[in-house]
């Protein structure tokens, strides 16, 4: 499918995701934490991200994640000196700690982990406007975590997290795209996808 397709289907899915009421995404906030919850045991680690705008989840989301595991990672996003996207560096998940990072992100402050640290989770939230019953994942198209997950754990779990509606029969697929393993969604819970090996 042609940018231009994709560009248009990503419009239709923040705007719908816009749409949704305050009280309506804090009630999938819940539900996703919920649904997470018995996954996570002590001495693990878990990539996760902060919401930005109208997507899936919660500080507090992140605040279980903590209080369930050994230690929750968040991806920094930066830039080549070419102004292209860097792999995604990593920082420890601090509660109360967060700082205003590039184009408004919340982020862990300093010292931040290298791109390798992703290896170490054995879970990875990872943002998403759609994902397909293939695993296909459609982000916001900088292709940030397109770069970042070839250096994942081959056996951890890649998990998508939308909302209901954002799991999708087909979306269009490149060479380049790394597949997910599972989506998280508020009301159905977690949905194996076919591309988990």
């Amino acid at each position: 499918m042609e940018t231009a397709s994709k560009d248009a289907l990503r419009q239709q899915l923040l705007a719908a995701r816009r749409c949704v009421a305050d009280d309506v995404r804090g009630a999938e906030a819940r539900l996703l934490s919920d649904h997470l919850e018995p996954m996570i045991t002590a001495g693990i680690t878990v990539c996760a991200y902060v919401p930005v705008g109208t997507e899936p989840g919660s500080t507090e989301l992140l605040d279980m994640l903590l209080r369930r595991s050994a230690r929750v990672l968040l991806p920094v996003a930066r830039t080549t000196p070419e102004n292209k996207p860097a792999p995604l560096r990593w920082g420890e998940y601090r509660p109360g700690e967060l700082v205003p990072g590039a184009w408004g992100l919340l982020e862990p402050p300093e010292p931040l982990l290298p791109e390798t640290a992703l290896a170490e989770a054995v879970l990875v939230l990872v943002p998403a406007l759609a994902v397909d019953r293939r695993g296909v994942r459609l982000g916001r198209g900088r292709g940030y975590y397109d770069r970042s997950l070839r250096a994942r754990n081959p056996h951890a779990r890649l998990v998508a997290v939308v909302r209901d509606a954002e799991v999708l029969d087909e979306l269009p697929a490149e060479p380049h795209d790394v597949l997910m393993t599972d989506a998280l969604t508020p009301n159905r819970g977690l949905i194996a996808l076919p591309s988990r090996e």
